[in-house]
């Protein structure tokens, strides 16, 4: 029972954490296909 507990909770945050990642591309926060290339990036402030 423990496991499932767990298991949903880690299930939860990873669910989270896409969602974000998503709603950050999808507003243009994000530099897709970052090659870690910072002069590259749109998000430079």
């Amino acid at each position: 029972m423990g496991t499932l507990i767990v298991g949903i909770i880690v299930l939860a945050i990873a669910a989270a954490a896409v969602r974000s990642i998503w709603k950050d591309k999808k507003s243009g926060k994000s530099c897709a296909g970052c090659s870690g290339g910072c002069s590259g990036c749109k998000m430079k402030e």
